[in-house]
């Protein structure tokens, strides 16, 4: 929700549904913060550094959240084009939506930034869900922010991100296995996030996970950083 309205839809509480993260007419702008851009023009050294975590959590509903500073290198994905996980893994393992005769749609272009192994019956996917699309950025400072990653500078975004854990309730597909789908909704960094997949350049995520709007356990929310810590996964093992 923004201001009351809904933003996006996701992943339905049963577990046993695809993964999902659907862009509704909620999703409409950024939600940058001025008095912090100086302290995300560059990596954090820590989790709290500058005050960030204090700063957003004036944006964010009451909860329980579980920071976590990450690394990650984003590539662009349009729906249903190469890359794309909801005409790609998530049919292999769900099959098409049963009454549209087609994958599920996000309505919005994503980055895809990590995945690796949680263990032989698990898969653990990483994106970057942006609260506008891409179009919407501001082709100068995109520019700007490819030639500062080129000298080096890795700059912070900042997210509100969410761990689904989801599994077909019968083993009938072609790929049965568990998807842990971790979905980082930006809050800020726009720009950065294009311009680190533009230039093939890491880029820093300060994530705020909420953990009672997660279909993950406390348990399996708690694994994150160790999971996170893993080499990558290539795409052509689950694929």
């Amino acid at each position: 929700m923004v201001d009351d309205e809904p933003a996006f839809e996701l992943s339905f509480y049963c577990g046993t549904c695809p993964l999902l993260f659907r862009r509704l007419e909620g999703a409409k702008e950024k939600l940058s913060l001025e008095g912090v851009q100086e302290q995300l023009s560059d990596a954090l050294h820590e989790l709290d550094d500058g005050g960030v975590i204090d700063a957003y959590a004036s944006l964010l509903p009451e909860g329980e959240y579980l920071p976590l500073l990450l690394s990650v290198e984003p590539r662009l994905v349009v729906p249903g084009k190469e890359g794309d996980y909801f005409s790609g893994e998530q049919v292999t393992t769900w099959g098409i939506d049963q009454f549209w005769g087609l994958p599920e749609y996000p309505h919005t272009p994503y980055y895809r930034t990590f995945e690796t192994v949680v263990d032989t019956n698990a898969h653990l996917y990483e994106f970057v869900v942006p609260m506008v699309p891409p179009a919407w950025n501001e082709r100068q400072r995109v520019k700007e922010y490819v030639t500062l990653m080129e000298q080096g500078s890795v700059p912070t975004a900042v997210a509100v991100s969410t761990l689904d854990v989801c599994k077909p309730a019968v083993g009938a597909s072609v790929d049965h296995y568990q998807h842990w789908g971790l979905t980082h909704f930006l809050l800020d960094g726009h720009h950065k996030l294009e311009a680190a997949a533009t230039a093939s350049q890491p880029v820093q995520i300060l994530s705020l996970l909420t953990l009672g709007e997660s279909l993950a356990g406390g348990e399996d929310c708690a694994r994150l950083p160790t999971l996170r810590a893993q080499p990558g996964a290539a795409r052509s093992e689950r694929a």
